[in-house]
């Protein structure tokens, strides 16, 4: 039995693949009809413990591919096979009678590599297990079915131009999803399809290297390179796939800096300042970046003397500027050689240097216009102050370097002399003193004066206009040409150069001293002779040196009350003497005198305030004689207060009185400020009634000049306000009718855009008509407007409230006896 069950599996799977499952005897020891105790052995039942199967099997389905024998089966169909696991029922099913297993579809190793299974045999009667569940395996058994790939590609990479044979520049790595413990599925081998003879690539590892040396990337810069893989190891039949790594050269100092030309010629006018750019040279380097920036030089010392070179901020350019003023007159030209020198030279590469080159530069200098020079830089004068007005200061000289000849003009920038303190002689250059100085109000003056080169001008007889001014009798004029601030004009094309003069104003003794500050002191009335009441110091305006010195005198004899002591070093002690200063009310007033020692000497008397005060022990003041003085005359605190609130009562009373009189005087000047239009008037005259001419004039109402015919054309809209000022016209004389007048003026202001619109006309001359009242006023009655009578109304109709006036008016005069 086991060797057919050895045999059948041989053939299934192969004798290395079988495994084997053991079942205890004493399980089972009753399945074949032995009675009594179990004997205690171990029987073989099955033996597996793995299958095979083809992945993507093209065959018959279903394919048999092993085969389930249990010991206990002896062919009478009682034993039942059952499968359980991964794929059972599925993909793999089980004859319950023979125990076949068969696949049912096409299997994708790369999908799942095994599958785990579970075969049992149970009695079919009873599905009582006739064997333990066992477990197997079902492997998938790899084919060449899938090709190599590059995940990563692709590929880019970079080698510095220049390098050995043998330099690593990438690595590819491709992948091959068949079986790598199966056969040559997964063997990979790497190849170069494109990109020989500069690139190989290692078979094994798939290392790209360089094959040729000293690749120049200024002559190509980018490489690409085909890399395949083949399975199988490279054999016929074998799958590939292929990458592509693109190599891009690195730069290099490996190029030294080029001239294009070995001479270069500039011009500049002799007039540039320092810092004026000359021109431009630029050495050619192929290389790129850091490796092509350059360092430009003067080689020559007689051209480093005038000029500079420095690299511009791209690190190409050399820029030739102007290093120091330069001269027509003292030399025409320089010529000079400048180098160009690599920044960064890799030592790797000095094989190939030097780094370096070198060309000729030529500057001609050209002749310019130049503006006058002056024989300084800047110049330095003093004067003393407090000198009269003319007095010489100094002079001031400038030169045409172009033409020594040509006559020069000085001035006085304005703006640097606004207090108009100096005068400046045209001619000549010499400054005089214009006003007097104080050198206590400003010690420093600094101006700026200006020489202009006339030139052709003046040498055909042109001369600018001057003016002198004398600030006093005895002074010399103060002369300054007019037109231009230079005293040329506009159009005139000369030059004009500047220059700093500082004028410092020395010092004189013209200032006395005096006290440094207002002292007031006091004293105590129980302070012992001799004591120091007060230090006084003085103030001399004077600069230190001149009179640095001032002495103090205080009041001499037997009946001064306080006593001065020089100090000797700008200040005094004031001291109570041997006989103190009888109390008084009024503070003292020692006068002291204080004079200096310049040429001449000055001296001036100050006062010091002292008064005398009673102090506490501790030496504070406790009262001094004018409040103490208060006290005797027997007011007392609480009089005192009395008094001062009598007196803020009494002027509060006049306070409110003032404020009651001028709110009465307000409120009758509003009625008579405000608008006539709006004032409500009230009398006591009743007037002479309709008889009365005299008690009012009708002809202010009725303004000719008022009133006038609406102007021709559409309505003026009054919702919105007008975008223009109308003009009013002059109007003609209006109608002499009140009515029509108020009609007039009513429409006039209803149409008016330039003013907000009116609801009523506040003044009226006519009442109006259309009441069964009639009018009530004394300048229409009896008649209606047009002087047609209305019809006529019984006045005892109107009321209790109109019965006066219906007597008055209305009733029938009584018949005359």
């Amino acid at each position: 039995m086991w060797g057919l069950v050895r045999l059948l599996l041989a053939w299934l799977g192969g004798w290395g693949c079988m495994g084997r499952l053991a079942a205890p005897a004493r399980a089972w020891a009753g399945s074949r009809g032995h009675p009594g105790p179990a004997l205690l052995r171990t029987r073989r039942s099955w033996v597996w413990n793995q299958f095979f199967v083809i992945e993507e099997y093209a065959g018959p389905e279903p394919v048999l591919i092993g085969k389930l024998h249990s010991d206990v089966d002896r062919g009478e169909g009682r034993t039942k096979y059952l499968l359980t696991g991964e794929g059972a029922g599925t993909v793999f099913v089980i004859d319950e009678a023979t125990g076949n297993i068969h696949v049912t579809k096409s299997l994708d190793r790369e999908e799942k590599a095994q599958y785990v299974l579970l075969a049992q045999a149970v009695d079919r009667a009873s599905n009582r297990p006739l064997e333990p569940p066992s477990e197997f395996i079902i492997k998938v058994q790899d084919i060449n079915d899938n090709p190599p790939i590059f995940p990563l590609g692709p590929y880019h990479a970079t080698v510095p131009e220049m390098s050995n044979v043998g330099t690593s520049v990438i690595q590819v790595t491709a992948h091959d999803a068949d079986d790598p413990s199966y056969g040559n599925s997964a063997k990979l081998v790497y190849t170069v399809l494109d990109g020989l003879p500069f690139f190989s690539v290692d078979p094994q590892t798939g290392v790209v290297r360089t094959a040729i040396p000293n690749m120049d990337r200024e002559t190509q810069e980018e490489f690409l390179v085909v890399i395949q893989a083949k399975d199988m190891g490279g054999h016929m039949g074998g799958l590939s796939g292929s990458t592509t790594v693109t190599v891009t050269l690195s730069d290099v100092n490996d190029n030294p800096p080029k001239f294009p030309q070995s001479l270069y010629q500039f011009s500049v006018v002799e007039t540039a300042g320092p810092g004026t750019l000359v021109g431009r040279l630029r050495a050619q380097d192929p290389d790129l970046g850091d490796n092509a920036l350059m360092a430009y030089s003067i080689l020559d010392g007689e051209g480093s003397e005038a000029f500079s070179i420095s690299t511009d901020s791209q690190g190409r350019d050399g820029l030739l500027t102007v290093r120091k003023p330069l001269d027509f007159e003292s030399r025409r030209s320089y010529s000079f050689r400048v180098e160009a020198t690599n920044t960064l030279i890799d030592p790797a590469y000095l094989r190939r240097g030097p780094f370096k080159d070198v060309a000729s530069v030529r500057v001609v200098v050209q002749d310019a216009p130049e503006p006058p020079a002056f024989t300084q830089a800047a110049y330095h004068l003093t004067v003393p102050e407090n000198k009269a007005p003319g007095t010489l200061v100094g002079q001031i000289s400038a030169a045409d370097l172009d033409s020594p000849a040509s006559p020069i003009r000085y001035s006085i920038l304005p703006h640097s002399d606004p207090e108009r303190c100096f005068s400046i002689q045209p001619e000549e250059g010499t400054i005089h003193t214009a006003a007097p100085l104080d050198r206590e109000a400003r010690v420093w003056h600094n101006l700026t004066v200006l020489a202009t080169e006339l030139g052709e001008e003046l040498e055909r007889g042109w001369v600018p206009p001057l003016v002198a001014k004398w600030s006093t009798p005895a002074a010399p004029p103060q002369i300054s040409p007019v037109g231009s601030p230079v005293g040329i004009p506009q159009d005139s094309s000369a030059q004009v150069s500047r220059v700093q003069v500082t004028i410092q104003t020395l010092d004189e003794n013209d200032n006395a001293p005096q006290l440094a500050e207002p002292y007031d002191t006091f004293v105590c009335d129980s302070a012992a002779p001799g004591q120091l009441i007060q230090v006084i110091r003085a103030l001399d305006r004077d600069e230190v040196g001149n009179s640095s010195h001032v002495s103090f005198q205080g009041p001499l004899g037997p009946d001064a009350n306080f006593t001065v002591r020089d100090n000797r070093d700008g200040s005094a002690s004031l001291l109570l003497p041997s006989r103190p200063a009888p109390p008084r009310q009024a503070p003292y007033l020692v006068p002291i005198e204080l004079w200096d020692w310049g040429q001449p000497a000055l001296s001036s008397t100050a006062t010091v305030t002292v008064s005398v005060c009673r102090c506490q022990p501790d030496g504070s003041v406790a009262s001094c004689w004018p409040e103490a003085h208060l006290s005797a005359a027997g007011l007392s605190t609480g009089a005192l207060l009395a008094i001062i609130t009598c007196v803020g009562a009494l002027l509060a009373l006049v306070v409110l009185f003032v404020a009651l009189r001028r709110q009465k005087q307000e409120a009758l000047m509003v009625l008579e400020e405000e608008d006539v239009r709006e004032n409500i008037i009230t009398y006591d005259d009743e007037g002479g009634g309709e008889e009365d001419t005299e008690a009012f004039d009708i002809t202010a109402l009725q303004n000719p000049d008022g009133a006038a015919p609406q102007a021709p054309g559409p309505p003026t809209r009054r919702d919105v306000l007008p975008w223009a000022r109308v003009s009013r016209q002059p109007r003609p004389p209006g109608p002499a009718d009140v009515a029509q007048l108020l009609a007039l003026r009513l429409r006039e202001a209803d149409e008016d855009p330039s003013v907000p619109p009116y609801d009523s006309v506040q003044v009226y001359g006519y009442e109006g008509r259309g009441s069964s009242c009639g009018s009530l006023s004394s300048l229409g009655s009896g008649s209606e407007a047009g002087g047609v009578p209305g019809p006529a109304e019984p006045l005892d109709d109107w009321g209790p409230l109109f019965r006066t006036l219906a007597e008055l008016y209305g009733a029938k005069e009584p018949p005359s006896p």
